[in-house]
């Protein structure tokens, strides 16, 4: 049977609190700018000519591609009166954010196609996190994935690949995403009414997406 999450009244106020924290703080539309932040501080030299101002003002143009334009939208999308919460409860309501989604993560990816100054592991990353998109949209028909948890799964299963192609620099990195992740994926359980096939085919989808774009690009 599907195991549903247990009503959020019946978790400790503190608890629920600090899972709304979490999951606000690793909103899936913030999670490309923390995976691109991560890389230019880590991979700096593979930045070729971009100094650290250059590298923050790229890391600012990958929040307003991936973030600020998707939460606009769907923010006018709900003034319109075409969904009902910006928290995009219901099945329904998540169709045209995804597609919305959809069009900016495609057009990420298609800009880090064309520049030769960031590492080719980035396109592996934008090219799996579009991919999710479709996919989650397709699903989506027939039960509410969890964005959350596709996110988390895409960027743990891209550091894992960061990993395997650069053994032993990224253990610390990889340990860390593994724990934000279920970190996240509790405070889904906790603070909203998703089931664990929500959850656990989120993770899934989010990590197969990147293997995926892994295999594609690399």
């Amino acid at each position: 049977m599907n195991q549903q999450a247990l009503p959020v009244q019946s978790h400790p106020i503190g608890l629920r609190i600090f899972a709304k924290v979490i999951s606000y703080i690793f909103h899936p539309l913030f999670i490309p700018s923390f995976v691109f932040y991560f890389m230019t501080q880590h991979f700096a030299h593979e930045f070729a000519g971009l100094d650290a101002g250059d590298a923050f003002f790229r890391t600012v143009v990958v929040f307003i591609n991936t973030a600020f334009f998707p939460a606009v939208a769907i923010f006018l999308l709900w003034r319109l009166k075409f969904i009902d919460s910006i928290f995009l409860k219901t099945q329904r309501e998540r169709i045209a954010p995804y597609m919305i989604v959809m069009v900016f993560y495609w057009w990420v990816w298609y800009l880090s196609k064309n520049f030769t100054d960031q590492p080719m592991e980035l396109r592996v990353f934008f090219l799996g996190a579009f991919l999710t998109t479709p996919a989650a949209l397709i699903l989506n028909n027939f039960y509410k994935i969890s964005m959350h948890a596709i996110a988390m799964g895409s960027a743990a299963a891209f550091l894992l690949i960061l990993d395997f192609a650069d053994p032993g620099h990224l253990g610390w990195a990889v340990s860390a995403a593994i724990l934000f992740t279920g970190f996240v994926c509790t405070s889904r359980f906790i603070v909203s009414d998703h089931s664990n096939k929500d959850i656990y085919s989120g993770l899934a989808l989010g990590v197969i997406c990147q293997l995926i774009a892994a295999w594609v690009t690399l």
